[in-house]
């Protein structure tokens, strides 16, 4: 057996074990209805014969009246059947769908974020969304042809064979010459969808960066350039469609030939049988009828093998995403998390991707209820640091603790719930404001969320927007300036009211204006907190308890502000070149003093960038 046909029995096992299982009963009700739907065709073409012999020929009018009769009962019969079994499959095929897609979510949304750099959201909207909705239709059509389609096969060539054994075998002697080429087909067909399903798969995920990437794209006058580029990738998907379009209708049309050369053996046989009078009129057309109606189902059937290597090609991939491992796990026995406000501790820790290193045994204590600041250049590995407090990753050395606690000790839910975390990206639902601010929470009055929301200062703004609290957002928050979307983050942070507050660069993208109203809300939101920030900014965090000076993955230095200074190093250079840059120059011990732009001082704002860059270049 090939392993094609032996990786389509596992798909077909997985499937069936996974979702049409819990349908059995649904499953064999519509088969019921199935058996009499494919009966039906078989007593069409049964009762062929009395109509052309006892009425057409004979002309019988007695056997006028029951003959009719029962055409009406088997076409009444055939129509209710065939509703109540393609309203139960489609039910059926809508569950399975839903169950699946909602599996696949459960598993993806859980999934480290080196997995989701590898599978762009795109490739991952048109696996959960595209390929389930191909297999949902492709379940239907298979059960219908393993179910109806086969009944009325079986039942007309009995029909068939009642009539004439010879004749029957005539008009099937092709179906071995078929063999070989269908199973070609197939191979084909697999090959084809499951290319269509990877350029499918690409073009979602550049439709997601056009459609995110709208501002810039109309900016740099992209339009045409993005445009083409879809081009491009649409005229292989086509070519790739067409093709396995070629390979299903070509099995189809394999059996229409099979037909042609079974109906020519049957005239040139039995016609001279009928006139000889060795056989009738109406045996004839009842096996005529019975063989044409025969082989609709048989094309049906042909094309289901071709439609199952569609959907195979899609059930691999969906399989595959299923059984990607996910990485980040909770330990077996958790630790309970720490209570109160804990420190944090990083002990020695390393961390690459690949082969970059990020952090190279970087030693880091932040302690209970203070402030401590990261800077350093980009790339230094500041972001990294936060991950790993997170557990978005894990170290390949080294020890990540909250308190006393290990953080790949906790349970994930009990770890993340210790942090709060505002960046600048400020991220919104497509949502109310309301609900972006409570997320889901049904246990908060509205007098903690008024309070929240004046102390984020949310409230100064939300009497501008139309429908207040119950607001969409937009994507992304679109519907809201930057400034807003920061206060709309810095609310649903202080509603978490956890003990560990993460900034990162929280106000780096905002206004003067916008600046000092945000800075206002994270000092509420930081008050008593156990706090990092990362800024690049540095005149946000002057007033931190401490600074960490960090330099391609590693602490150089640490202090405070005026400590730092007072030592030099890239701090000082970092503090001068920005407050250098314009009018204001900064001394020593940090008092600020106001100059008048000089020939001197672009001499001097040089040889301090000429420092920053040896230092942080190597």
């Amino acid at each position: 057996m090939s392993a094609q046909n032996k990786s389509s029995r596992e798909l077909m096992a997985w499937l069936w074990n996974g979702y049409l299982r819990p349908h059995t009963p649904l499953i064999l009700l519509a088969f019921v209805f199935m058996l009499i739907e494919g009966s039906t065709v078989g007593g069409i073409s049964y009762m062929m014969q009395p109509m052309f012999d006892e009425i057409f020929v004979q002309g019988n009018s007695g056997a006028l009246v029951w003959v009719s009769l029962t055409f009406f009962a088997i076409f009444s019969l055939r129509g209710i059947s065939g509703v109540v079994q393609k309203v139960i499959l489609s039910r059926i095929s809508q569950a399975s769908a839903a169950h699946l897609r909602m599996d696949l979510l459960n598993r993806l949304i859980r999934q480290d974020t080196s997995f989701h750099q590898n599978h762009p959201p795109g490739f991952l909207i048109q696996r959960v969304q595209t390929d389930v909705g191909s297999i949902s239709h492709v379940w239907q059509v298979i059960i219908t042809g393993a179910g109806k389609d086969l009944i009325s096969l079986i039942v007309l060539l009995g029909v068939a064979v009642s009539v004439d054994l010879v004749w029957t075998l005539l008009m099937l002697v092709g179906i071995p010459l078929l063999l070989l080429p269908l199973a070609y087909a197939q191979r084909y067909v697999r090959r084809k969808a499951s290319l269509a399903r990877d350029l499918g798969a690409t073009l979602a995920t550049r439709l997601d960066e056009v459609f995110h990437g709208i501002v810039p794209i109309k900016l740099n006058n992209l339009e045409k350039y993005q445009v083409d580029r879809f081009g491009g990738h649409m005229d292989n998907f086509v070519r790739s469609e067409v093709r396995a379009s070629l390979g299903t209708a070509s099995m189809t049309g394999l059996i229409d030939i099979m037909a042609g050369v079974g109906f020519m053996g049957v005239l040139l046989y039995g016609g001279s049988e009928i006139i000889s009078g060795e056989k009738s009129v109406g045996q004839f057309m009842s096996f005529f009828t019975a063989i044409g109606l025969a082989f609709d189902p048989m094309r049906r059937l042909a094309s289901v093998s071709g439609t199952w290597q569609v959907a195979a090609a899609a059930l691999e991939r969906l399989k595959e995403l299923l059984d990607a491992p996910i990485l980040l796990l909770a330990p077996p026995n958790p630790v309970a998390a720490p209570e109160g406000r804990p420190g944090i501790t990083l002990d020695k820790v390393s961390l690459s991707y690949g082969d970059a290193q990020v952090l190279r045994s970087l030693t880091l204590k932040v302690e209970p209820g203070q402030t401590t600041a990261l800077v350093g250049a980009s790339g230094a590995g500041k972001s990294t640091v936060f991950n790993l407090l997170t557990r978005l990753v894990d170290p390949q050395q080294g020890d990540v603790r909250i308190g006393d606690v290990a953080v790949d000790q906790m349970d994930l839910p009990d770890l993340r719930g210790l942090f709060s975390v505002v960046t600048q990206e400020a991220l919104l639902f497509d949502e109310t404001l309301r609900e972006n601010i409570l997320l889901g929470r049904t246990d908060v009055s509205d007098e903690r969320l008024q309070d929240v929301l004046d102390a984020a200062h949310v409230s100064d703004f939300l009497p501008k927007l139309e429908n207040g609290l119950e607001t969409q957002v937009g994507p992304r928050g679109s519907a809201l300036s930057g400034g807003q979307r920061q206060r709309v983050v810095i609310a649903r942070a202080l509603l978490r009211d956890t003990p560990i507050l993460l900034l990162d660069e929280a106000t780096s993208a905002l206004d003067a204006q916008s600046e000092k109203v945000v800075q206002q809300a994270l000092d509420r939101l930081s008050g008593g907190r156990t706090t990092i920030v990362i800024a690049h900014r540095l005149s946000t965090i002057r007033n931190a308890d401490k600074i960490v000076v960090m330099e391609r993955g590693q602490a150089v230095d640490e202090g405070s502000h005026e400590e730092l200074l007072e030592r030099g190093g890239i701090y000082s250079d970092l503090y001068r070149l920005q407050f250098q840059d314009g009018m204001a120059v900064v001394d020593m011990k940090g008092a600020a003093a106001v100059t008048e732009n000089a020939p001197e001082l672009a001499g001097a704002q040089r040889s301090w960038l000429t420092r920053v860059m040896r230092r942080l270049m190597g």
